[in-house]
């Protein structure tokens, strides 16, 4: 089935909120074996939203609609829904029920503009939304469907994976399977990695096929295979995943489609160790995605942001003589953070960077982009320079995988 993605709204246009439905959504039904088609975004003019309605139906047998559906005067997705396929506007007791009990659990007021989301088109299926006030609706053409639904993120994960998806499965399952091998690799960029992989891919029958998914220093490998048979689908693809193994050996530094902060926090829980930071130029990134993670408090205790020299010396012990002699910008000054957040934070294993993340403030010794990073668990060290580019988010994002993915190297024979 072919499927198109349309976000509605002008806060998507000028920038000022990101898109992340539309990743989420063609994640999940991906692994559901569909094809995203297209993914667009209109404006909040019911003018623009109708032409993307046109154009999706000639292309995709199901449209997935996000955002719009509010109360206020700016959300018209609910007009332009009455305009487009007819009907008129009937009130719901059981919508206005839904509504009132969620609003009785969140302790708030409820007011008449947030009733009128009880008024819904009498010719849509309605999908009771049990998270938020607008309820999703779902009409058809041609035997194709379209289903619109909330744009606020938590309320349409919700509404696909607990009534749209379930649904769609329902109707339009024709029996296919689909099956994902992830491998995430290290040392490799991506053209890198294409260019060793050449002839095993070329290699694959045409329903597999081999996705490169690059991230700062790390890249995902995806295997996908398609079939009607799905036990003659998962032979096939571990056999692939054996021959992926043999060439790419130990730089696979994981099979988990996981991020590397969770798959260090995961370590770090089995051996039941606590990590600590010291960040000069990631300026605490790595400890920022380290606790963005529910429950990281179980083997993290803290950071030492130490941005200048002073608090490498004042907090860290790092000695006067490491910083005079080789600059804050070495391999002796990283040794001695990694030793000293560790003593002040108390933990068996800490990582740290010092560098010069860009645009300016490198020299003919030291270009921007120079970065040592350094792990340490309990005895032992792992300090190395890295040489990246001049873009400065991509110099810390690259600093902080790097920095976990040189933990993890530590952690994984213990």
């Amino acid at each position: 089935m072919k499927i198109e993605i349309i976000t509605i709204g002008d806060e998507i246009l000028i920038g000022q909120i990101v898109d992340t439905n539309s990743a989420w959504m063609g994640k999940e039904l991906n692994l559901l074996g569909w094809d995203v088609v297209r993914i667009t975004t209109v404006s909040d003019k019911e003018k623009d939203i109708k032409e993307s309605f046109d154009a999706a139906f000639k292309r995709a047998d199901i449209i997935l609609v996000t955002g719009g559906t509010g109360p206020t005067k700016d959300d018209v997705t609910k007009t332009v829904l009455i305009d487009y396929f007819g009907g008129t506007l009937i009130f719901r007791e059981d919508i206005k029920k839904n509504i009132e009990e969620i609003f009785a659990n969140r302790n708030i007021k409820l007011n008449d503009l947030t009733l009128s989301q009880a008024y819904v088109p009498d010719n849509a299926l309605v999908l009771m939304n049990k998270v938020g006030t607008a309820p999703c609706t779902c009409f058809e053409k041609n035997g194709k469907v379209l289903i619109s639904m909330a744009g606020v993120p938590s309320e349409m994960k919700w509404l696909m994976t607990n009534e749209v998806l379930p649904m769609l499965e329902k109707r339009f399952n024709d029996g296919s399977a689909v099956v994902h091998s992830t491998f995430l690799v290290k040392n490799y960029s991506e053209s890198a990695l294409a260019e060793k992989l050449e002839c095993f891919e070329k290699s694959l029958p045409d329903n597999f096929k081999l996705a490169y998914l690059p991230q700062a220093g790390v890249v995902r490998l995806r295997l996908t295979g398609r079939n009607t048979n799905k036990e003659k689908l998962e032979v096939l693809s571990e056999e692939f995943s054996s021959e992926i193994r043999l060439i790419l050996g130990s730089d696979i530094y994981s099979e988990k489609d996981l991020p590397i902060e969770i798959l260090v926090g995961n370590r770090l829980k089995e051996l039941g160790i606590f990590l600590s930071t010291a960040e000069s130029c990631t300026g605490g990134n790595i400890a920022h995605v380290i606790t963005e993670i529910a429950g990281s408090s179980e083997y993290f205790k803290g950071s030492v942001v130490s941005y200048s020299n002073e608090v490498k010396h004042d907090v860290l012990g790092v000695s006067c003589e490491s910083l005079e002699n080789y600059g804050a910008v070495s391999e002796p000054v990283v040794r001695e953070m990694l030793k000293g957040v560790s003593e002040v934070c108390k933990t068996e294993c800490a990582v740290a960077t010092s560098g010069i993340a860009g645009p300016g403030g490198g020299t003919t010794d030291k270009p921007v982009g120079t970065i040592w990073i350094g792990a340490k668990f309990k005895d032992e060290y792992i300090v190395r320079l890295f040489q990246f580019g001049t873009i400065r988010e991509y110099n810390i994002r690259k600093a902080t995988n790097m920095a976990l993915l040189m933990l993890l190297e530590l952690l994984e024979n213990k």
